[in-house]
Parts: structure tokens; C-alpha cells; sequence
């Protein structure tokens, strides 16, 4: 039976697109590139949301550690974003893929009128065979990275469901560094019990989330949760899986029982 062709966003975090010490990790992101480009060629479309654009901005400026004051974030964010954008590039050029580089903020997704215009636009990328390649655009908005919180994006997580549910697609993908939600925390119960389909975001299942994830990342598990809610709302079901294993998107495209699959409402609520 020939696979449906869906419409997916892939949310990769930073501590997967870098290594400790903040320089990219090309081996994982050329890995992803690869699967990203193979999705693609097989009738999928595909949107990928990017994190790492401080981290990346902090190395390639040679600095001790990320910086504390708002304006040398965004200063590294800037540095960081256009270095990440020129490897994507050459990256999915190599597998005869054209992207395209799309910065957001929180103003953008909340006005009806921009909103409609990014989702004419996206659809426009994805007709063409075009692969988005998106990220907040921290030069420009402070509120992800210096409170950590704000009313629409504050996370990649968040922005990856607003963009699935901008796109209307059908399948939501967070790359992390954890294979799901466990029924406890993995790190300290060894005999957790990862969770493989989610059908209800229950008080048992939020509870489940712990704190914020790596130095280099902003996500915990609390936001990936968040992000759930606002895609099963929207009629997109949502995996959480671990980035190391970029292969098992193939597997998760079709429905395999892969990370932690958060399965949609019956439609846009």
C-alpha cells in the first residue's frame, strides 16, 4: 500500500545540532540534512524548525561561555544564524534540495494578517519543493532568551507547534536528547517506563514533567508538553524522540511505535 505524503515539521534542539562545547556537530546535522532530503524526495513535505543559533554565534566568536547580557546574545545570535544557514545550505544542496530561511517572532504568529501571509508563504516553499529551515529570530526578539517566557513562542518547542499548526501539518517531530516521556524520571529511576502514545494531556501525564534539559538548550520536558497541547488542538499528532537517531524518522513518518507519539484530536478544535 503506497504511503500517504504528509506534511511534517521536524524540531531539532540545540543539544543535538552541537557538540559540549557549542561548535556544531556536522556530523549530526549532515545526518539529519540526508533523512530530511530523503522524506522529501519521497513526496513528504517537510519544514524543519532549527535551534543553536547562540550557542553556534557564542563558539564562532571564540567566547569563554554563552554570554549573560541580552544584547551579546543577540549580537552571537546573528553570528550564529547566518553560520548555520550557510551549512544547511551546502548541506541540502549536496542532496539536490533547495531551503529557504525563515526568522519569526511572537508579533508575527499573532497578528491574523501576518499569520495568513506566513502560512501563504510556506505553502508557496512546500509547492515549489522548497524546504523551510525556520527559527525565532532572537537578533530581534528578546523575550525567548532573557526572561525565558513570553505569551506566544518562548521556546523552539512551542514555535515548532505553532508552525505545525500555522501549516496545518500533519505530523510534528521534537528531536531531543531523551527517547520520550517516561512515567518517571529516567536519570533517577532506572526502571522507568517510557510512554508510547499519549491520547489525553491528563494532570498524571503533566506532572511527568521535569525541568529544563542541557545548559545549551532553554527546553525541558514542560515545554515539549505545552507544544503537544497546541498541536493535538490543531489535529497534528506530535513525537517526542531522540535526536542520536536520526533514522527513526523513517519509522516514525509511518506510524511506528518510536519515542513518545502524542496522537492528535479528530480535528482542528
Amino acid at each position: 500500500m503506497e504511503q500517504k505524503k504528509q506534511r511534517i515539521v521536524v524540531k531539532v534542539g540545540t543539544s543535538t545540532l552541537t557538540h559540549d562545547s557549542g561548535s556544531l556537530d556536522l556530523r549530526s546535522m549532515e545526518h539529519l540534512v540526508r533523512v530530511l532530503s530523503d522524506l522529501s524526495g519521497a513526496g513528504h513535505e517537510v519544514i524543519l524548525v532549527t535551534s543553536g543559533a547562540i550557542a553556534v554565534g557564542t563558539a564562532r566568536l571564540g567566547l569563554a561561555e554563552r554570554p549573560r547580557e541580552l544584547r551579546m546574545k543577540q549580537a552571537a545570535a546573528a553570528v550564529g544564524q547566518c553560520r548555520m544557514m550557510h551549512i544547511y545550505d551546502k548541506l541540502f544542496s549536496e542532496y539536490n534540495r533547495s531551503m529557504a530561511q525563515i526568522l519569526l517572532t511572537g508579533d508575527d504568529v499573532e497578528d491574523p494578517d501576518r499569520a495568513e501571509h506566513l502560512h501563504s508563504t510556506f505553502s508557496a516553499l512546500l509547492e515549489m519543493g522548497v524546504i523551510p529551515v525556520v527559527n525565532e529570530n532572537d537578533s530581534v526578539s528578546s523575550a525567548e532568551i532573557e526572561t525565558g517566557h513570553h505569551k506566544v513562542l518562548g521556546d523552539n518547542d512551542t514555535l515548532s507547534a505553532i508552525v505545525a499548526d500555522l501549516c496545518r501539518a500533519d505530523l510534528l517531530v521534537l528531536l531531543s536528547d531523551i527517547d520520550g516521556l517516561y512515567d518517571a524520571d529516567p536519570k533517577s529511576h532506572p526502571g522507568a517506563k517510557l510512554l508510547h502514545q499519549v491520547e489525553a494531556l491528563t494532570p498524571e501525564i503533566l506532572e511527568m514533567a521535569g525541568g529544563a534539559g542541557t545548559w545549551r538548550g532553554t527546553g525541558g520536558m514542560a515545554t515539549k508538553l505545552s507544544a503537544a497541547r497546541i498541536a493535538m488542538n490543531a489535529g497534528c499528532d506530535m513525537v517526542i524522540t531522540n535526536g542520536a537517531r536520526m533514522e527513526d524518522l523513517y519509522g516514525i513518518v509511518e506510524g511506528q511505535d518510536i519515542g513518545t507519539r502524542f496522537v492528535a484530536k479528530a480535528g482542528p478544535q
